[in-house]
């Protein structure tokens, strides 16, 4: 049986994750700090931070998973926990750089290391998920955009790093259809339109399309593919809002 390791499986990308994985025929190892439920065959509650902060923390968090893929490996990590701190630049602190970075790039290189061995063992791969705003952003998203452009650099560097050990890639998600997404245009109908119209396809992305992508990306399919950032936008990455 192919396994899976997704971390932030309980964010409205990472519930897709699990559920697709799931049905693709997965054993679904699913991680996050939060207390839950989500479609996975085991769940731990993991705050990937902690693998910054101490080699005990990295240590446990190996001895949790390795009896789940002790005889099989691990055929993909999907790297899916994310911080995103709004704030403008004048008040931006400290503080929200060590939450954002060692979330959104730190942990996904940390956990890559920690289970480099069964990865490349099982002959499997690496999915980041990144954002739109690694390549386009708008204000107040300073911290969070800087870390998904690195998250995209990591992805690169270590494709070329690790070469025919292990395929890592990326994957770029523009407006997607989470339940925080929602919940934040709730009673804002015309809001919503006009961000979904922004879009060359008049439409925002649903959290099963990023999770259809990462099948991909895992699947024997996509064994030429390596060092890329697939952008799941819609087409609002290549698009002008100049005034018509």
């Amino acid at each position: 049986m192919r396994t899976a390791l997704i971390t932030g499986a309980l964010g409205g990308i990472g519930v897709s994750l699990c559920e697709e994985f799931r049905r693709a025929g997965y054993f679904v190892i699913a991680t996050d700090r939060r207390d839950g439920t989500c479609a996975c065959n085991t769940f731990l509650k993991i705050d990937v931070r902690d693998l910054y902060h101490s080699e005990a923390a990295r240590t446990s968090v190996r001895e949790s998973v390795l009896p789940l893929i002790a005889d099989t490996g691990l055929h993909v990590l999907v790297n899916n926990a994310a911080s995103q701190i709004l704030k403008r630049t004048d008040d931006i602190l400290i503080s929200d750089w060590d939450e954002t970075l060692q979330t959104n790039l730190i942990a996904p290189f940390l956990f890559s290391q920690v289970f480099l061995p069964e990865i490349e063992r099982a002959k499997g791969s690496i999915i980041n998920i990144a954002s739109i705003h690694s390549v386009a952003t708008k204000p107040g998203f300073v911290c969070y955009a800087t870390s998904k452009a690195a998250l995209v650099g990591l992805t690169r560097a270590m494709a070329v790093d690790l070469g025919p050990r292990v395929r890592v890639n990326a994957i770029n998600p523009a407006a997607t259809a989470t339940p925080m997404l929602l919940a934040g245009f709730e009673g804002k109908s015309k809001e919503f339109d006009e961000l979904a119209k922004k879009h060359p396809l008049e439409r925002i992305a649903q959290p099963w399309e990023v999770a259809k992508t990462a099948i991909f990306l895992a699947s024997p399919d996509a064994a030429f593919i390596t060092g890329a950032c697939i952008h799941i936008d819609g087409g609002i990455g290549g698009r002008l809002h100049d005034p018509v």
